[in-house]
């Protein structure tokens, strides 16, 4: 009963511990230190704050530079060649196919940004001892949010108020309008709410994932059991699998979510295509 008792707490602190590796906080955690970010009274700078503010100098430092080269016609290089041919990629493939070819290019800032953005985010989970702020429901309801402003704001700055309200509901007798207008709406937040869920779960996931069995090396090292050169490799080899799974997910779920805002704005500025 007493072994049952303390292999359940043992379970337990795995959780806890892989818990806090997801969580946001006011301090980073290396192995070494614990530096304390600024926090008065629960307000000030946290882990994933600063993760935030390390993508968006990410974008600066290199999408500044390459607007430079691409104006004076000289990207050449590898690194350069690579941004500027997702750039490309989302252009073409992304926002033109979506929005049609008159209307994408004055999106194209706002889905560019918002790529790379939850891009760096995203890759930043993988670097030691940072962290995903997309992991979090926060920064991703934020993005979402984001995102449901440039889809109303474009219908209404290209229909007018009135004339894009209309343009939700589709041609139906006039006794059905009311429901269909608040079918409409509901389907609007929902798919605002997709965005928001779908791209917090997947990293989320996939960084609980590889806490806990890493939490597993950490549970046998403090015990006396043989059984740690037997699970150690094999979670070594599962973080390493996980990793893999991570750095793909990382782009796809940036090219998702750029891809469905590209649709959703599409939806609102040509409602009847």
């Amino acid at each position: 009963m007493i072994e049952e008792h303390q292999r359940l707490t043992d379970l337990s602190q795995i959780g806890d511990w892989a818990q806090n590796h997801v969580k946001d906080t006011f301090e980073l955690d290396f192995v070494w230190a614990k530096p304390s970010l600024f926090n008065s009274n629960g307000i000030g700078l946290t882990k994933y704050m600063l993760m935030e503010l390390i993508a968006a100098a990410l974008c600066l430092l290199i999408f500044v530079p390459l607007s430079r080269r691409a104006r004076d016609g000289a990207t050449r290089g590898r690194f350069w060649n690579f941004f500027e041919a997702m750039l490309v990629f989302i252009r073409d493939k992304v926002a033109r196919p979506a929005i049609g070819d008159h209307d994408a290019d004055k999106f194209l800032p706002f889905l560019w940004t918002a790529f790379f953005f939850v891009l760096f985010n995203n890759l930043l989970g993988m670097v030691p001892f940072g962290g995903a702020a997309t992991s979090s429901i926060e920064t991703t309801a934020a993005l979402a949010l984001c995102t449901f402003l440039a889809i109303h704001g474009s219908g209404v700055v290209k229909m007018g108020f009135g004339g894009y309200l209309k343009s939700l509901v589709p041609h139906v007798p006039f006794y059905l309008w009311p429901l269909m207008f608040v079918v409409e709406i509901i389907g609007h937040l929902a798919k605002t709410f997709a965005l928001c869920v779908r791209l917090y779960a997947n990293l989320f996931g996939g960084h609980m994932a590889v806490a806990v069995l890493l939490g597993f090396i950490v549970l046998l090292a403090n015990t006396e059991s043989n059984l740690i050169y037997l699970v150690a490799p094999g979670s070594v080899i599962g973080v390493i699998l996980f990793s893999l799974l991570d750095l793909f997910v990382a782009f796809l779920q940036a090219y998702i979510f750029t891809f469905l805002s590209a649709i959703f704005i599409g939806m609102a500025v040509h409602p009847h295509h």
